[in-house]
């Protein structure tokens, strides 16, 4: 009898961790089809009730805000006014998933629903671009939902294959997008020597950081804040600085950690938000260790209008943004206090704000003892 073959401790290893890779990897995947084809869904059902729906007159242009409201009190998540309207776009940008849906989950599509001769056999423009199946298959919804944004078909076409092709991440086809890396490449004199370089230097998609998409936590039933990428010391450091601003008093109580907000099509995350009963206003805390930069002030601004806009309600004043930064040891605190035009009003939010000096010791005293 042959003796069973000896295998190796490194053996084992190498084993367990192609396993953990591929699987992580299958895992990721039908998390994002799934993600997909439930958005498209959504659109497919809206499109199908504007055109067929017996009481559709009775909500024209209301059609999405009714909706909306409707499944946010079903206790259903990402199904705002904006990504309602996401969801139709995906539909009509992507009529050819249908094929997807019908052969995966025809018992979610109308009673007696059958496909038409152009959606079996597309036309012959449309056999020019990728398989939907292939971009379902290795794209998330965010993906799409940047494709949706681009206007033109041959643009979109071209980012799809890119995409595609080198397993871009989500932030790498957005900062593709931004550098018009579609109009470079067309006016470039070599083409393919332009999309060669350009793919050597790309952002791949990594299936473990992939799966936490803002997207795939709601759908997968987990807490936004769940889902907040900070490192071990900014968490840390956030725990402290929420206690500490509490323990000060002057009215502040707090409302949120790592409270998710949604701005077009992209979400973001504002570190610390409190609402402070004596000025009857939102403060928002955003934590940035290293340097700081206007970029900085610029994204805290950012959340302060969105606060502004969305969140402020009869009788609150204008939210304030407070920017706690490292920079060589020191700690640098901004107010930002735009659009605040009473002059009176601003002295009291000085006053019953913490002073700068009290959260620039704070905050040095606490970095010291993290590091």
């Amino acid at each position: 009898m042959k003796p069973a073959q000896t295998i190796s401790f490194e053996f084992i290893v190498s084993s367990i961790v192609d396993a953990d890779k591929e699987l992580s990897l299958q895992a990721t995947r039908a998390v994002n089809v799934s993600l997909t084809l439930r958005n498209w869904l959504i659109g497919f059902y809206i499109a199908e009730f504007e055109l067929r729906g017996e009481n559709r007159a009775a909500y024209g242009e209301k059609l999405l805000s009714a909706l909306s409201e409707r499944l946010i009190s079903l206790k259903m998540s990402n199904v705002g006014h904006r990504q309602l309207y996401n969801y139709r776009s995906l539909y009509r940008t992507y009529p050819q998933i249908i094929q997807t849906v019908f052969l995966q989950m025809r018992h979610l599509l109308p009673i007696n629903f059958t496909l038409t001769e152009n959606q079996i056999s597309p036309t012959a423009s449309a056999k020019l671009y990728l398989d939907s199946n292939v971009l379902l298959k290795q794209l998330s919804y965010s993906h799409f939902a940047l494709f949706i944004e681009l206007g033109d078909d041959l643009k979109r076409s071209f980012y799809e294959l890119q995409c595609s092709r080198g397993h871009w991440s989500v932030r790498e086809l957005k900062r593709q997008i931004s550098s018009l890396f579609f109009e470079r490449t067309a006016v470039s004199g070599d083409m393919k020597k332009m999309v060669e370089t350009v793919q050597a230097n790309t952002e791949h998609i990594l299936p473990k950081l992939e799966i936490r998409d803002p997207y795939i936590f709601e759908f997968l039933g987990i807490k936004p804040s769940e889902s907040a990428t900070e490192t071990a010391v900014e968490h840390g450091l956030l725990e402290k600085i929420q206690d500490f601003i509490l323990e000060l008093g002057h009215g502040f109580c707090f409302e949120a950690r790592q409270k998710r907000i949604l701005i077009g099509y992209e979400h973001f995350f504002v570190d610390l938000v409190f609402y402070h009963r004596i000025l009857k206003c939102h403060v928002l805390i955003e934590l940035k260790l290293g340097d700081f930069t206007h970029e900085h002030i610029g994204q805290l601004n950012t959340y302060v209008t969105w606060y502004k806009r969305h969140m402020m309600t009869d009788g609150d004043n204008p939210p304030v943004g407070i920017l706690l930064c490292n920079q060589k040891n020191q700690a640098l605190v901004e107010y930002a206090l735009a659009g605040l035009d009473n002059d009176l009003f601003v002295s009291k939010y000085l006053l019953e704000l913490p002073s700068k000096e009290i959260i620039q010791r704070f905050l040095d005293q606490t970095l010291k003892e993290q590091s």
